[in-house]
């Protein structure tokens, strides 16, 4: 089957969340079951011409836009050497330090950057002559892709058998635009219409994709449900995504168990396996000063690498600390966000210098050497598409505590006491009670031998790769060419 990926971000290239690691492993694991697939991002600045060895292959392509015509450059180099990755050069839209926004907001013309990134992409396989069988694109930066095939491309031979899926992996970016973007991005003002490229008076890109898009799926079975459920979950798209709830499914991502995988990662201390886990308590010491903690092997050190704000749980968080803190744990905190977030943690980091540290960074080998040396990961998310980095948690050993929401409602199933099944700790109400109720429940646990040996293993069993992942992708894109 020939398959192009379509994304606006993708590792190792590009990269600002979860997408860019989805987007880097599935076209890896569909080229080993045999699928011809390709990906195509736009080019950044930060992007390593040389690093990646990309090369020019296409030059001076004309795209519409508006009325105009802009140029795109192809480049393309391979992703492990096997899978074929276009790069769509324009430095007036990608030769900037940043993807999408700088700390003072989103560029101003991220709709002109991603309509020409979606027609480039069209107009590019045509020049390449790479006629896809199936074009699956990824968040709202690609949502016009389905749009432009049902419209301004219909009468194109070269996508006569082309079908598209569209994935969303966080409803909350949904890519809004007055409603004049409708002519700079080509499209009639007959199409102009709620049941078709209007929201509320502007054009929403994250709808486009999900109206003329063959196949609609997300990245978890309970988060396909909830935003097809309420306002809260669904964003103002619940609605549209209840009509399409026969063309709607939750595919639970997977993790590449070659990046993470604690017998073999180069960023920590001590590599080891579900049978020699004593080593792991090495990745803990060495952690700690790292991060400047005592650490000991009878206080339970919980880590958390998130990004900081309110829809990642800080706020109930920030309301149990003090009773947390009178616990016998420590803390360990890495990521970026709101600045709210950081000076209530730095207030709480310097009130409890022994039992909190505190990385206000991304550190990627840090990341590893968190989630080696903890004993449990924290994940009060409200909402969670997916998630990756509570399978990555359980991929080393490390337990997750989590709220019960989209994608960790599918991956962490709670410890039994009664069974010894379950591979983490699970609390359903969105409270700050609730949270320290499953902490304690874990920490009780830890200082049981047998049990916690028995949670570990659990965890460490769970199989978050790949495989299933790409069964269920492969049956998607054949429901899609069935169309």
């Amino acid at each position: 089957m020939k398959i192009l990926i379509t994304s606006p971000e993708s590792v190792p290239f590009a990269k600002t969340g979860g997408l860019a690691d989805v987007v880097g492993a599935l076209p890896k694991f569909l080229k080993q079951r045999k699928q011809d697939v390709r990906l195509i991002i736009p080019k950044y600045k930060k992007i390593d011409t040389a690093k990646f060895g990309l090369e020019l292959v296409i030059k001076n392509l004309l795209i519409p836009i508006g009325e105009k015509t802009e140029i795109a450059n192809i480049w393309q180099a391979k992703l492990e050497r096997t899978v074929l990755v276009y790069f769509v050069e324009n430095d007036k839209y990608f030769a900037r330090d940043e993807l999408y926004r700088t700390p003072a907001g989103d560029y101003p013309d991220n709709a002109e950057r991603f309509i020409f990134f979606s027609r480039a992409c069209l107009e590019a396989v045509k020049a390449l002559a790479f006629q896809p069988e199936i074009i699956h694109c990824h968040d709202w930066q690609v949502g016009l892709i389905p749009a432009y095939l049902k419209t301004l491309y219909r009468i194109d031979g070269f996508f006569h058998s082309t079908r598209t899926i569209f994935t969303i992996h966080n409803i909350a970016y949904q890519g809004f635009f007055p409603k004049e973007t409708l002519s700079l991005a080509g499209f009639s003002w007959l199409d102009f219409t709620p049941e078709k490229l209007e929201y509320y008076d502007q054009v929403n890109f994250l709808k486009a994709g999900i109206v003329y898009s063959d196949i609609v799926n997300t990245v978890s079975p309970t988060y396909a449900k909830e935003i097809q459920s309420s306002n809260e979950f669904g964003r103002g798209m619940e609605g549209i995504l209840k009509k399409r709830t026969a063309d709607l499914y939750g595919i639970t991502n997977g993790i590449d168990y070659k990046e993470w995988d604690p017998a073999k990662d180069k960023y920590i201390s001590a590599r080891y396996t579900k049978k020699s886990l004593d080593k792991k308590k090495i990745c803990k010491t060495e952690l700690g000063k790292v991060i400047g903690l005592e650490t000991k092997e009878n206080i339970p050190l919980l880590g958390m690498i998130s990004r900081l704000d309110s829809l990642k749980g800080l706020d109930i968080l920030a309301e149990a600390m003090t009773t947390l803190m009178k616990e016998n744990l420590q803390l360990v905190i890495l990521g970026l966000g709101d600045q709210k977030y950081h000076d209530l943690l730095k207030a709480e980091a310097k009130k409890y210098p022994a039992k909190i540290a505190l990385q206000i960074k991304f550190d990627n080998v840090l990341a590893h050497q968190i989630y080696a040396g903890c004993d449990f990961f924290l994940m009060p998310s409200r909402f969670e598409p997916c998630g990756l980095t509570q399978l990555i948690a359980m991929r080393y050993g490390t337990i997750p505590i989590v709220h019960k929401t989209g994608g960790l409602a599918d991956t962490v199933e709670p410890f039994s006491l009664k069974t010894g099944k379950g591979n983490g700790f699970v609390f359903t109400e969105y409270k700050s009670q609730a949270l320290i109720t499953a902490v304690k429940e874990a920490l009780s646990v830890y200082g049981e031998g047998k049990l916690w040996a028995q949670v570990v293993q659990n965890a460490m069993n769970s199989d978050f790769s790949w495989n299933k992942a790409v069964s269920e992708y492969l049956k998607l894109y054949q429901l899609a060419r069935e169309k």
